[in-house]
């Protein structure tokens, strides 16, 4: 297959890297894993309540492992405003919602780099939402949304 993918290294940004980043991220590693692509993903989170160290949702790792998808029980999140180093690292960054977008905007300088929704990426508007206290169900949707989302787009460079 004649590959264009233009990107080797991609930032999932969520609110606080625990749920939708983390999900994005373990679909994205296992697609270019399978595509036998090496493009690093990385996440992280954006938002005022974003801490280093917080453990990945329960939920967020049973809707993931349903599809065969482990994240790992080890994995921490990262506060992306005490790690800038993986926003310059990154040549796309992909957000769950515009408002991250404008977050990632207010702390750092993007200028030379592709910043998108997901959503966005797929070609469609709107935001993908915080599935927390929604049970693993809300986990499912969101993952499942993530997910086409992220097809979509990749649809766009042959896959």
């Amino acid at each position: 297959m004649d590959n264009k993918f233009p990107f080797s290294s991609i930032l999932i940004v969520c609110s606080v890297n625990t749920a939708r980043s983390r999900m994005a991220e373990g679909f994205l590693r296992d697609f270019f894993l399978k595509h036998s692509l090496d493009v690093k993903v990385k996440s992280g989170g954006i938002s005022s309540n974003a801490r280093d160290g917080m453990i990945i949702s329960m939920d967020a790792r049973l809707a993931m492992e349903e599809l065969g998808i482990n994240l790992s029980e080890n994995a921490l999140s990262s506060d992306l405003k005490k790690h800038p180093e993986l926003i310059e690292e990154a040549d796309l960054i992909l957000t769950l919602t515009n408002k991250h977008k404008e977050e990632i905007n207010e702390f750092f300088n993007i200028d030379s780099k592709e910043i998108l929704t997901i959503k966005e990426f797929a070609g469609e508007r709107g935001d993908i939402e915080d599935p927390s206290m929604k049970e693993l169900v809300g986990f499912r949707i969101a993952r499942d949304e993530i997910i086409d989302c992220l097809t979509k787009g990749l649809k766009k460079y042959s896959f």
